[in-house]
């Protein structure tokens, strides 16, 4: 990921490095210096490059500190012995970076380059959102109804609606919602992340803007008595409790993959083991069956990519952090069991079947 990107010598320098120890030092893209992966860690780190500006040698020097959790980072950047510039970085500067982009070379015209431009142009134009939109309603209400159709697509587009607004939160530019038949609905963004924080924000958003929608739904039912109401707030919770699954590409799985590889210690991912077997231990005392079998799926998945996580280029979450996630995640499933465990016991053979799927 990119720590560093400074103006030094009137050309940009930029430092990339990951919680493996690796870094790599570019001056106007150019690799002056890196430093190899090392297994002990470290919190400073050392520089030395020569420059050549101006057909003269100039002996450079990068130094600093660098603490992963919380992220900070001190440098100081010196030529020939005099400062040129210092200063420092924490999480809200990673957050708000734009990222050097690598430059793409120049292609001639082709067909695939040309069909490649159309879908570009294809996919960012409003025509393809209406078309979409229509699709979906149209399959949905041949499969069910169209009362059916126009509720399931409220649900999904307040669910996206949700990674919208948090996408905007972190000033990321994005392209709206597309409703696609049969696979549900994307928030689309022409922006990459940078940290966890942001991954775990984005991913459970979703889904909060999902209970409020399924609250407000019963809130409904509850003054009004319309059984439609109560049907909305329960598929509703259905629909969001299985997005919650840490199963990716689901919402779920960003957030519990993002918590765990954030965790820079073997203790960490043995209490994340430990937490996925308690929650399947609950699932399967609760009845729910098929949420135990899923969670076991996904945190095994989980577990087997661990190893890799000082690879990523996102910043890791601190420890108030990962906390702070576990529980929002935690307190969403709980919510959602909640509310369809409430409709099973109004004694509705329909309101009654979420709660016996999950038992399946």
């Amino acid at each position: 990921m990119e720590l560093l990107a400074i103006d030094f010598l009137g050309k940009p320098l930029r430092l990339e490095g990951s919680m493996a120890g690796w870094q790599q030092l570019f001056w106007d893209n150019t690799l002056v210096s890196q430093i190899a992966a090392a297994p002990t860690d470290t919190n400073q780190f050392t520089h030395q490059f020569e420059l050549l500006n101006n057909e003269q040698t100039i002996q450079c020097q990068l130094n600093g500190t660098l603490s992963w959790q919380p992220f900070l980072i001190h440098y100081q950047v010196s030529a020939d012995q005099q400062m040129v510039a210092q200063g420092e970085r924490n999480d809200k500067d990673i957050e708000r970076q734009q990222p050097q982009q690598p430059i793409t070379p120049e292609k001639r015209f082709s067909l695939i380059g040309l069909a490649s431009l159309g879908m570009k142009a294809l996919k960012s134009a409003k025509l393809i959102k209406v078309v979409l939109a229509s699709a979906s309603l149209a399959a949905y209400s041949w499969l069910f109804s169209i009362q059916f159709a126009l509720a399931l697509l409220a649900c999904l587009v307040f669910h996206e609606y949700g990674h919208i607004r948090a996408m905007k939160y972190f000033g990321m530019k994005t392209k709206g919602i597309y409703l696609i038949p049969f696979f549900g609905g994307l928030a689309l963004s022409d922006e990459k992340i940078n940290t966890r924080w942001q991954d775990v924000v984005i991913s459970i958003m979703g889904p909060a803007f999902g209970l409020i929608m399924s609250l407000a739904c019963m809130i409904a039912y509850w003054i009004t008595g319309e059984m439609f109401f109560a049907g909305l707030a329960v598929f509703n919770a259905l629909l969001n409790l299985f997005n919650l699954l840490p199963i990716l590409p689901l919402d779920g799985g960003h957030v519990l993959k993002s918590i765990s590889f954030s965790m820079n210690s073997k203790i960490g991912i043995i209490a994340c083991a430990l937490a996925a077997v308690a929650g399947v231990i609950l699932s399967y005392r609760l009845g729910l069956t098929l949420f135990g079998f899923l969670l076991i799926m996904g945190s095994l998945e989980i577990i087997f990519e661990w190893r890799q996580r000082h690879q990523s280029h996102l910043l890791p979450l601190d420890r108030y952090g990962q906390i702070f996630s576990t529980v929002w995640y935690v307190s969403l499933v709980a919510a959602f069991i909640g509310i369809i465990a409430y409709f099973a016991s109004l004694g509705d053979s329909l309101l009654s079947l979420p709660l016996q799927i999950l038992g399946t």
